[in-house]
């Protein structure tokens, strides 16, 4: 029922927002010269991780919800017990990448939570939407790099009661680099894999086709946030 409850506060909140959305903020190269040890000391945060689980884009209304949890519950209760591997060493590995290119690097500990940060007044691509500046003080860095994952697992996509396709292997997020003092990116890097199974996904209860596509989207993931720096 959690799951049901946030799913439709979700799209209660799209609606109310929707109209009067901001441009999204496009991909970013990282920028010449933005990493080097004249730019300043780098931070490097992370986010929580979200738990490994199932959803049901498309199923918007409640019973449909209801109905798509029920009709995939064995795929729900597999998926359950999937893991991140080793996504959470993700952080330390962007770290050591950075250093290997005579930057110092702060490894920030705690998790990231960007939606705690204060709005900024930016409206336009190029700029982060939060305030970032109150961190350079706080951790004595120049430029923070921020590894924020949103979604891990499978997802099935419905029209109400249907389903739309299969379900696929997914890894959502995103990588940015801010520098603190303008607040502007110097590297964005949006992450939305869809993975799907390679033979035949529907193979309960242990799914073995979904679940191969599952870590392969881990590893894709993960190389979308550490190429930029491995260079």
């Amino acid at each position: 029922m959690l799951k049901i409850r946030k799913a439709l506060a979700l799209a209660v909140l799209g609606l109310l927002v929707g109209g009067c959305a901001t441009p999204p903020q496009p991909p970013m190269a990282l920028a010449p010269g933005a990493l080097s040890a004249a730019g300043g000391r780098v931070g490097v945060a992370m986010s929580a991780l979200p738990k490994v689980e199932t959803s049901f884009p498309g199923a918007s209304c409640l019973l449909c919800l209801m109905f798509a949890s029920a009709a995939n519950s064995t795929l729900s209760t597999h998926t359950s017990t999937l893991t991140a591997e080793d996504l959470p060493k993700l952080k330390a590995d962007t770290a050591e990448a950075i250093r290997r290119k005579g930057v110092e690097v702060v490894v920030i500990e705690e998790n990231f939570a960007l939606n705690d940060l204060p709005s900024s007044d930016a409206k336009t691509p190029g700029f982060a939407r939060k305030d970032h500046g109150a961190l350079r003080q706080k951790y004595g860095i120049d430029k923070l790099l921020v590894i924020n994952v949103t979604g891990l697992g499978i997802w099935r996509n419905y029209s109400a009661y249907i389903p739309t396709g299969d379900p696929k292997a997914v890894f959502v997020g995103m990588g940015y680099l801010v520098n603190l003092k303008t607040n502007a990116y110097e590297w964005y890097e949006p992450i939305n894999i869809n993975r799907a199974s390679d033979g035949s996904w529907d193979e309960p209860p242990k799914f073995p086709g979904l679940t191969n596509a599952y870590f392969q989207a881990l590893e894709m993931g993960k190389d979308k946030i550490l190429k930029p720096f491995s260079n």
